[in-house]
């Protein structure tokens, strides 16, 4: 069994990933002085069991990466993932200098690319098992590619330079984030890999028209749910046709996976969805709201 929450953080990214084993992924970070406290007290409080913490950082935005220099402080990231490369920004800020700083440390830093493999993140031994964590994208010979690194090392935009991340549990769910990637970048690589199915999707940059995924990976993928983050809901696509979870409205998630299935809890008393299985599941501090077979 794992666990996945999605944190409500306004208009940006935070998970983490409880691992069956002795590991524990946190992909992305956005902390407000106001909810930075908290936030780290319960990334501390569903990792305390673990030996093997991991930071994925899809790329170096504000509402990526706010409260990195806090969290590396309190955390003391040892394990750094990102896509080997050289983004700068015109407005120098203390987390995007604590990023550059992971970044660029040997000693703590990975650098991802598809079919990329280490020990835990994907790799088992004698001593542990692997994370079930694999890279799909990017491609860093393909030149859309290349030119994503190019921008952002110009202090452009370095949404394009996000990787595809998928999380799979033996027997259980599939669970995909692709960060902040651009509708017109992932029309333009669409055909340059095949997409993986997989049972849960985060939508790209928070779910917004301008990070619409090609249809033609939405067929590969043939999401069982799309969830959709948090944007102002005018700039939202809803993707019709696919069962959705909306996380303006439904605020923290929290996916237990296990074989065969996935419960869904939501911090919102008030959210409900009509496509989901009911096992009668009952939590105080949260509302169950279906279980997706898998």
């Amino acid at each position: 069994m794992s666990i996945i929450r999605s944190f409500s953080v306004g208009e940006g990214d935070m998970f983490y990933i409880q691992h069956g084993n002795d590991n524990f992924t946190i992909i992305d970070c956005c902390m407000s002085e106001e909810d930075r406290d908290f936030l780290v007290e319960q990334l501390k409080s569903a990792s305390k069991d673990k030996n093997i913490v991991r930071f994925i950082s899809t790329h170096p935005d504000d509402d990526h990466i706010l409260g990195l220099s806090f969290l590396h402080e309190k955390m003391n990231i040892r394990n750094f993932y990102c896509v080997k490369n050289e983004a700068t920004k015109p407005d120098w800020t203390v987390d995007f200098d604590q990023y550059c700083a992971l970044r660029d440390d040997s000693d703590r830093a990975f650098s991802l690319s598809r079919g990329c493999s280490r020990k835990w993140i994907n790799q088992s031994d004698e001593e542990r098992g692997g994370s079930g964590i694999y890279i799909l994208w990017p491609i860093v010979t393909n030149e859309y590619y290349k030119e994503a690194l190019k921008q952002a090392k110009q202090g452009k935009s370095p949404n394009n330079i996000s990787p595809i991340v998928r999380y799979m549990l033996k027997d259980g769910a599939a669970v995909l984030w692709m960060g902040d990637l651009e509708d017109d970048f992932m029309e333009n690589i669409k055909d340059a890999f095949t997409m993986e199915r997989s049972n849960i999707l985060f939508a790209p940059h928070h779910g917004r028209n301008s990070g619409k995924v090609p249809e033609e990976w939405l067929e590969s993928i043939n999401p069982g749910i799309v969830i959709i983050g948090e944007a102002p809901s005018k700039d939202l696509n809803y993707y019709d046709g696919y069962n959705t979870i909306t996380q303006n409205s439904a605020g923290d998630i929290i996916l237990q996976c296990e074989s065969g299935k996935t419960h869904i809890w939501v911090s919102n008393r008030e959210y409900s969805v009509d496509y989901l299985h009911d096992e009668n599941l009952a939590d105080a501090n949260w509302n169950y709201i279906g279980t997706l077979y898998v």
